[in-house]
């Protein structure tokens, strides 16, 4: 999930808009004489597309080249109202099967966002050695994202510095929220001079569209794709514009997408909710885990907890050190490590770091300080957007592209103040999540392509498709809370749902049991019994020394 006040993180580089149907860049260089490796015929949906001409590549030129890699940057319409017009070059990369007799198609790869650069999945180990014997695995980055001509609102970073640190994460005082709106207008402003004509067409649909291309320009009569978080959204839209291009679809850590495609405000504030409630199970596994293996678990979890984050409303926590814990970048790295089961254990020392560094004499008292006041430091720090592989010389080191999606995809009311309006309510709902969560989308107010029917599918989503969808979905995924994937399921024409009792958001890599049945389902097209609940393979608190 990006933040508004955090999107100039790292990112790549800069392809521009061209014309015609060749697209050469740095991410894919032109292929030397002999050694092009074109896919095989493409299938088709009404119409005849290009092949894909892959270069041989190495994803991380600092070691040995493992020489089962390939890159290429694909053309696609800007604008498929005008297909023969501007193009956008799509970056991919491949990593070819392990053993190509029994090679059955290419794997697309989505890692979400919506900005998310799935170029660098090629290289993923989320899947059992099956899928990679058998499947190409094709990472790419959407159009707008990373390679494939980014986004972009700023000439520089100092240009987008200017802007972003006026704003708030979480805005409190009348200061902070006048400051943070009026910056955020600033924002889609530079977005209306800078960001060129691909900012009317970002939405969904269209990247489902260029999927569908890609699909025939790899020579693959039908789709096989793996859809993380927004991904998902990318997947039921292409279930359901292509129901019977469907071969396999796995969707894991979903949206809800018809409520996201038809109530943008709704849509966040059961977001805020799922994050209450994955924290909530956090505070109670700590407890039940007790101390040492949870560094929070002394005394009342929930009430330490609340004391903290309301002691942060009224002004930031100053460690020994020097440094500050303000309440947004409290609340930015708490979401931040409810993502993954590997950051709850820290997050638990760093709480209690701070805990203590409040309330020195009930450490004392309780024999408790013994975590160090330096594990309280990484609550000092904003949680930057994903970090993508920017190149040094690049001006403006990020893009736009989380906006350029969400806001032509979900509609929002166009006046600012709405938010402002909004916060306490949602705050008094869910008082950790709720204003952080309210004002992620202000800058969708005065977007300069708001949704618009044109750029959008809207649903139906209960179209039969060719083969069943996998549904994943956690207990207690922050981002996407588990009744968005039962909604997804409910809503696909032709899905079923497989559960993990894991606070985490998204499970394919992190239980060898939820791996088997989406190899066998991949591989071997058994669907799996809808309903299991599975377990992760690992503890977020594990014993000492175990």
């Amino acid at each position: 999930m990006s933040r508004i006040s955090v999107l100039a993180a790292a990112l790549t580089s800069a392809f521009a808009l061209i014309s015609g149907s060749a697209v050469t860049a740095s991410a894919a260089p032109a292929m030397p004489s002999g050694a092009t490796t074109p896919a095989t015929a493409p299938a088709t949906t009404g119409q005849q597309v290009d092949p894909v001409v892959w270069t041989p590549c190495n994803p991380d030129p600092s070691k040995p080249d493992p020489k089962i890699y390939d890159c290429a940057v694909y053309p696609v319409p800007l604008d498929y109202a005008n297909p023969s017009g501007e193009k956008v070059g799509i970056a991919m990369m491949r990593r070819r099967a392990g053993d190509p007799a029994k090679r059955i198609g290419s794997l697309f790869l989505n890692p979400g966002g919506p900005g998310g650069s799935g170029y660098l999945w090629a290289t993923t180990t989320r899947f059992e050695p099956r899928v990679m014997q058998h499947f190409d695995l094709i990472g790419f980055d959407p159009r707008g994202v990373a390679r494939s001509n980014p986004l972009q609102c700023f000439k520089t970073d100092e240009e987008a510095d200017a802007v972003f640190d006026r704003i708030t994460g979480v805005p409190v005082t009348p200061a902070e929220v006048d400051g943070t709106l009026a910056a955020t207008k600033d924002y889609t402003d530079a977005c209306a001079r800078n960001a060129g004509a691909l900012i009317q067409h970002m939405s969904t649909i269209n990247v489902v569209r260029d999927l569908d291309r890609m699909r025939q320009a790899v020579g693959d009569a039908q789709l096989n794709f793996a859809g993380f978080s927004y991904g998902t959204l990318i997947g039921a839209t292409y279930a359901n514009m292509y129901p019977d291009k469907v071969r396999a679809l796995v969707i894991d850590g979903n949206v809800d997408p018809q409520l996201r495609l038809h109530n943008g405000l709704e849509y966040d504030r059961q977001r805020a909710g799922g994050f209450e409630l994955s924290l909530d199970e956090f505070l109670k596994r700590c407890k039940t885990a007790g101390a040492p293996r949870c560094a929070f678990a002394d005394g009342d979890t929930r009430a330490k907890f609340d004391a903290i984050r309301d002691r942060l409303r009224t002004s930031p926590v100053t460690l020994p050190s020097g440094s500050q814990v303000t309440l947004s970048s409290f609340t930015s790295q708490v979401a931040d490590a409810l993502y993954a089961q590997t950051r709850l254990a820290p997050l638990a020392r760093s709480l209690q770091a701070l805990h203590e560094a409040i309330n020195p004499q009930q450490g004392f008292r309780s024999g408790a300080g013994t975590v160090s006041t330096d594990e309280a430091e990484r609550l000092t720090k904003v949680v930057p957007a994903a970090l993508r592989e920017a190149p040094a010389d690049s001006p403006y080191s990020a893009d736009d592209s989380y906006y350029g999606v969400n806001c032509q995809d979900k509609p929002y009311p166009t006046n600012p103040k709405v938010f402002a309006n909004l916060a306490r309510p949602w705050e008094h709902d869910a008082p950790t999540f709720g204003r952080y969560q309210v004002y992620d989308a202000p800058a969708c107010a005065t977007w300069p392509s708001p949704a618009r029917a044109a750029e959008q599918y809207p649903g139906p989503w209960n179209k039969q498709t060719a083969n069943p969808v996998m549904v994943i979905g956690n207990t207690f995924d922050p981002a996407t809370q588990y009744k968005f994937s039962q909604n997804m399921q409910r809503e696909l024409g032709n899905a079923v749902l497989v559960t993990v009792d894991v606070i985490e958001h998204c499970a394919v890599g992190r239980s060898k049991a939820l791996n088997g049945l989406v190899t066998s389902y991949l591989v071997d097209q058994v669907t799996p019994k809808s309903g299991q609940v599975l377990k992760p393979d690992l503890d977020p608190f594990p014993v000492p020394g175990a």
